[in-house]
C-alpha cells in the first residue's frame, strides 16, 4: 500500500475506508486509473473490514474476490469503502465499493465482493 500512495482514512468494526492518489504510474493507456488499483484498494479495504471481524491471534487472507468495473476511474483519487457481509468463523464475506473523486464529485467505479479467511498466527 506505501507504493500506491494508500492510506487509511476510517477504522470501524466492520468498514474500512482507503484512498490514494491517482498518478500516472498507476494509469492505463487511456489515462484512467488502472483496473489494478482499482482491484487493490477494493480487496485490501474488504479485507482489513474482515479482519475488525477475526477472532483474536489471527490475521486474514482472500480465498476470491470478484470485481465488477462500472466506470473510468477518472480524478484525482481512488477511495474504496470495505465493509463484512456475514461474519464467520471460518468465512467472511465482504464486499468493497471504489469511488473516483474529482473535485469533490465522487463516481462509483468497481463493486467487489469476496471471501476471507481467517488465519491463526
Amino acid at each position: 500500500m506505501d507504493t500506491l500512495g494508500a492510506r487509511l482514512e476510517k477504522i470501524e468494526d466492520g468498514h474500512i475506508e482507503i484512498s490514494a492518489p491517482i498518478v500516472p504510474e498507476f494509469t492505463q493507456q487511456q489515462g484512467h486509473a488502472h483496473a489494478a488499483l482499482s482491484f487493490a484498494l477494493g480487496d485490501t479495504a474488504a479485507g482489513y473490514a474482515a479482519l475488525t471481524c477475526a477472532p483474536a491471534n489471527h490475521e486474514v487472507v482472500t480465498a476470491e474476490i470478484k470485481i465488477n468495473l462500472l466506470a473510468p476511474g477518472r480524478g484525482d483519487r481512488l477511495k474504496a469503502i470495505g465493509r463484512v457481509l456475514k461474519p464467520g468463523r471460518r468465512l467472511i464475506v465482504v464486499a468493497a465499493d471504489v469511488y473516483a473523486i474529482s473535485d469533490g464529485a465522487e463516481t462509483h467505479v468497481a463493486a467487489l465482493q469476496g471471501t476471507i479467511v481467517p488465519v491463526p498466527v
